[in-house]
């Protein structure tokens, strides 16, 4: 039945009579003939409008848009200018101007589709156009000639907006009817062709004889035209006729369990078979006109964005010319019913049910979700073809709900019940809602396989109720053994360590911890926390960025999009509650000029599965998920004070004066990226084959909040032989400036005072004071007080020292602690213990 999907259109081109170009092989009319072929003759005053300009149409004055009325052999149009015509002829006002405007209007000539082949695929045009333009390369404009002009302003619009609405051209600047295509002999001065000059448009093909009638444009296309009030008081009588019938729900009418259109197909056995993505094979109605009374080449099309009302596609030269309104006629079916969708009936009083409604279908599109108390789309990028979570915006969320349901209103003035737009009250009271009862959770998004809570691998794409995750990946490009044993690991291991053979690690520790960034990377959806990794190395081009792009290439098939490591922790707030809540793979800090501050929102986002803050433009909080890999990079820099427990530092250092002259025989990157499947399976490989192994644990230190990344990312290449990949962390914590100053000020407050409790005022006296009861003044105290606390004329600052004791107090360092005494309750004394 592979004919049922041959729908690509087979227009019958131009008579061979007809003059042709050797060059262009164009068709050779003038632009005055083919105005006159569209428009035929021009009666009284009424006139096309044309635009004729040189130059790009994109950068030109908004004069330059300015039309004239076509007047024949007074009119010029130069071939090497951009030449337009309207499709509708207007009359002149009160001063005898023209202008595209509707109250000037006069009659509608023809309508034009526009960019066929580039943003409507040539596939979904099945109506035999009168004429066609090639604009620029491979990109078309389609015109279909009236056989009668339409003269009814509002039925014109209706024509028009139904052919945009079906995304079969721009809306234009000005109005439907105001809409301007290009003439035959032109350029399209925004173009060049092959050999770099201005393009000169084509005339691929002319059929002048080829007229149509509204109907037949809207059945041949397939659009929607809407309905006027009458025409939606008729439907409503038909199409709500159940009104008048007890309704288990007066607000919302779920859509049949069954196509209306499919059901009436097998009632009368013309049902054959689902052929997937909507498409349906089908027996011809009327195929007992085909020749031989052929059963084939016959299909059904669902309803869909594209194809509201359904479609209908016989490859039979008899049923050339039938499209889905005749399927529907022959049984009956009203547009309502065609388009089988549930309805949602707007009544007062009934606010919160209409509401729940809504959201619940929402729900069953699949496409819709809740994450961190705003609702979402998934969405893929068309040119970069990277997936992530959009927040649907009021406008975006009034569009959804008008595509999922029939909304009606009753209209008091005709009694009926009408079809309306999602009311905006509705809506917006949806989109602020705190609480989405119905709509899925989304976590997160895993662009690879991924790991359930229990350890087993989830090879499906698409939504996970267990986890909340969304998949976007083709299984079939992954490969992992259902019990990996560890020489399957070790071998995964060698083919991972290989991809790092060429960079300069510092110590096997620094490369061990690199091989610990590729594991997180894969499992990051897995996570409910996991630590920054930061690559630091002496000099520039000694690999860092690079080294960040391979741990990216293996959480993503995207490259990465780096930021500036954020000024304060209000804009790292949003920078990170803006990107998070898209779902994001990675995200990377590159080229570092100062040391890993610890901003507050970072530090929560590194050790807590969800961040929570008000959405930017918006009066409403989110709280959405941290599971995304982070990165950063720079030149002797470094995490410090909180940072430090929360990043794992990968030191590179090619221990040479010119890094950037190194001869390289790998492009690891480039490897993952042509073959990411491959990799991403050693990686869960290792990880799986040490649950499988029943996850036994090599002594090493503790990190707080990492317990379950040390698990999955760290114990595995323990169990591997390979030395702490998070011995960079410890090194970092006992190498803190911040714990450095404090040891120091402990010692020294220690020795000064013993066990005894001490004011913050008499620590200072007792630093800079000479005398009997103190003898010398004690160095390293009023050092390091001064380091803390002292201002630039050489003051100590007592509020700032104290707020200083107050926020270390209790951290262990040396073996030592400030606590505070609670023996006096006048004013704070702070003493040294030892622990």
């Amino acid at each position: 039945m592979n004919n049922v999907f041959s729908l690509l259109p087979n227009f019958e081109t131009a008579d061979s009579e007809t003059d042709k170009s050797d060059k262009t092989d164009s068709i050779m009319i003038s632009n005055a003939d083919f105005i006159e072929r569209v428009f035929g003759e021009v009666i009284g005053t009424e006139r096309p409008v044309v635009v004729s300009f040189a130059g790009n149409p994109a950068t030109v004055g908004k004069g330059a848009w300015f039309g004239k009325p076509w007047i024949a052999d007074k009119t010029l149009l130069f071939d090497n200018h951009n030449n337009y015509t309207s499709f509708a002829t207007f009359r002149p006002d009160d001063e005898g101007k023209y202008r595209r405007q509707k109250k000037q209007f006069a009659a509608l000539h023809a309508v034009m589709l526009d960019d066929i082949g580039v943003k409507v695929p040539p596939d979904r045009i099945s109506l035999a156009p009168s004429w066609i333009i090639e604009t620029s390369k491979d990109n078309y404009q389609y015109g279909y000639m009236l056989s009668e002009p339409l003269k009814d302003s509002a039925e014109a619009d209706r024509l028009l907006t139904a052919i945009i609405e079906a995304g079969l051209t721009d809306p234009g600047a000005n109005g439907p009817c105001s809409r301007i295509g290009r003439l035959p002999i032109a350029i399209n001065g925004k173009y060049t062709d092959d050999s770099g000059a201005i393009w000169h448009c084509r005339l691929a093909d002319w059929q002048p004889e080829r007229r149509y009638s509204v109907q037949e444009i809207v059945d041949g296309l397939q659009i929607e035209l809407k309905e006027t009030s009458q025409q939606r008081r008729m439907q409503s009588r038909k199409g709500r006729a159940a009104n008048d019938q007890p309704q288990d729900d007066d607000v919302h009418i779920p859509r049949a369990d069954e196509n209306p259109v499919i059901a009436a197909l097998k009632a009368s056995g013309r049902y054959k078979q689902p052929l997937g993505d909507g498409k349906h094979d089908i027996t011809c109605l009327w195929v007992h006109e085909h020749t031989d009374q052929v059963d084939q080449g016959t299909a059904y099309f669902e309803p869909s964005e594209s194809y509201p009302l359904g479609g209908f596609k016989c490859l039979h030269g008899h049923c050339a010319d039938r499209r889905v309104s005749a399927l529907n006629r022959f049984f009956e079916i009203s547009k309502i019913e065609a388009k089988h969708k549930p309805m949602i009936l707007v009544q007062p009083g009934e606010l919160p049910r209409i509401c729940d409604a809504a959201e619940n279908e929402l729900a069953k599109t699949l496409r819709h979700y809740q994450r961190g108390g705003v609702i979402v789309i998934i969405t893929t990028d068309p040119s970069t073809q990277e997936t992530t979570v959009k927040s649907l915006s009021l406008p975006s969320l009034t569009r959804a709900l008008a595509g999922l349901a029939i909304w009606q209103r009753f209209d008091k003035r005709s009694e009926e019940w009408v079809i309306c737009d999602p009311p905006d009250k509705h809506v917006r009271v949806l989109h602020d809602a705190t609480v989405y009862p119905h709509l899925p959770v989304l976590n997160g998004i895993a662009r690879q396989p991924y790991l359930r809570p229990d350890g087993s691998l989830m090879m499906n794409a698409g939504y996970d109720t267990a986890t909340g995750m969304f998949g976007v990946f083709n299984a079939r490009q992954f490969s992992v053994p259902a019990t990996p044993t560890r020489q399957q690991a070790e071998q995964a291991l060698v083919e991972l360590s290989d991809l790092l053979s060429e960079f300069a690690f510092k110590t096997e520790h620094d490369k061990a911890a690199a091989l610990t960034g590729i594991l997180t990377a894969v499992i990051r959806p897995s996570l409910p926390q996991a630590p920054m990794f930061h690559v630091k190395a002496p000099s520039i081009s000694s690999g860092k960025s690079y080294l960040c792009e391979l741990l990216t290439a293996f959480a993503t098939p995207q490259k990465g999009t780096p930021h500036a490591f954020p000024a304060d922790d209000e804009e790292c707030r949003k920078l990170l509650l803006a990107e998070l809540l898209t779902a994001p793979a990675v995200l990377e800090f590159d080229n570092l000029t100062s040391d890993l501050i610890p901003h507050k929102s970072l530090c929560t986002a590194l050790t807590s599965e969800f961040i929570s803050g008000r959405i930017l433009g918006q009066s409403k909080t989110a709280e959405v998920g941290t599971r995304a890999l982070f990165l950063s990079s720079g030149n002797n820099v470094e995490p410090v004070r909180d940072m430090t427990r929360r990043t794992l530092t990968i030191n590179l250092d090619p221990a040479c004066e010119t890094p950037a002259a190194r001869d390289f025989n790998k492009q690891p990157v480039s490897e993952v990226r042509a073959d990411r499947g491959r990799y991403v399976s050693l990686a869960l490989i290792i990880v799986r084959a040490w649950h499988c192994a029943g996850r036994p644990k090599t002594a090493c230190k503790t990190i707080a909040s990492y317990s379950h990344w040390s698990d999955h990312c760290r114990q595995p290449l323990l169990w591997l032989g390979l030395p702490d990949p998070a011995e960079c962390i410890f090194e970092a914590m006992n190498d803190d400036p911040d714990r450095e100053l404090l040891g120091e000020f402990l010692q020294a407050w220690f020795t000064k005072f013993g066990k005894a409790p001490a004011l913050v005022k008499d620590a200072i006296t007792a630093a800079q004071t000479r005398g009997i009861n103190f003898g010398y003044p004690n160095e390293t105290l009023l050092e390091a007080i001064t380091d803390i606390a002292g201002e630039r004329d050489g003051s100590i600052n007592r509020k700032r020292l104290g707020w200083w004791i107050k926020r270390h107090a209790g951290r262990v360092v040396n073996g030592l602690r400030l606590v505070q005494d609670t023996s006096t309750r006048n004013a704070a004394k702070w003493k040294v213990e030892s622990v």
